[in-house]
């Protein structure tokens, strides 16, 4: 399924805050701006967190630098059942699918991949897409995708996180490239309290099956 956004980024700002209301989550959104000339430049914001709910539930921030159609990514506590897993969801800037800028639909491959490199560690991942947003995760609970409890430590007390994509088809024979990248900040302005406070909504005592990679 493709990812799809709504609009531009004011108007994606927008709707995420109508969802965000909708299910009595957050109405705090970031909102980006884009200059348009070769990598994308996001404008430096801090991360966000829902006010006035504890335990958090989302920490929103935007990413430093990216080729990407990415506007947002979000930190998310997401129900699984009788329990909580994290999630790294991506939104866009446009209706998507999620491209390197020039890009276009028809050159996204059937099985687009994803890496997660946080100051120099790999951690391998599945890249799943949604109605309005995109799914990293490098773990499960129960049937839902999530991510590992390596993966927050690192982002806790790492400085950059980069998301490494393989989104478009390449000629038979040539080997797999990366071609599209969104490097977040993770000490931005409240950076490691908000990935704190997010984790905090999962029992420490969850069993997860991750790759702990």
């Amino acid at each position: 399924m493709q990812i799809v956004g709504k609009g531009d980024n004011r108007v994606l700002a927008a709707i995420l805050c109508a969802r965000a209301l909708a299910a009595g989550l957050f109405a705090t959104v970031v909102v980006v701006t884009t200059a348009y000339a070769g990598t994308s430049a996001f404008e430096a914001v801090a991360w966000k967190l829902e006010p006035g709910d504890q335990p958090a539930h989302h920490a929103v921030a935007a990413p430093s630098r990216t080729n990407v159609n990415l506007a947002n990514i979000v930190l998310a506590c997401e129900r699984a059942g009788d329990r909580h897993v994290l999630q790294v969801q991506l939104y866009l800037t446009d209706e998507g699918p999620l491209l390197p800028k020039g890009a276009v639909a028809s050159q996204l491959r059937d099985e687009p991949s994803v890496e997660i490199g946080i100051d120099g560690r790999i951690f391998p991942a599945s890249l799943l897409f949604g109605d309005d947003h995109a799914v990293v995760a490098n773990a499960q609970v129960g049937n839902v995708a999530g991510v590992s409890d390596a993966l927050i430590d690192a982002m806790a007390v790492g400085r950059t996180m980069t998301l490494r994509f393989a989104l478009l088809t390449r000629p038979p024979g040539t080997p797999a490239a990366f071609d599209g990248e969104a490097v977040i900040d993770l000490q931005a302005d409240g950076g490691r309290a908000a990935v704190e406070a997010v984790r905090r909504c999962i029992a420490p005592s969850v069993d997860r099956t991750a790759d702990n990679r």
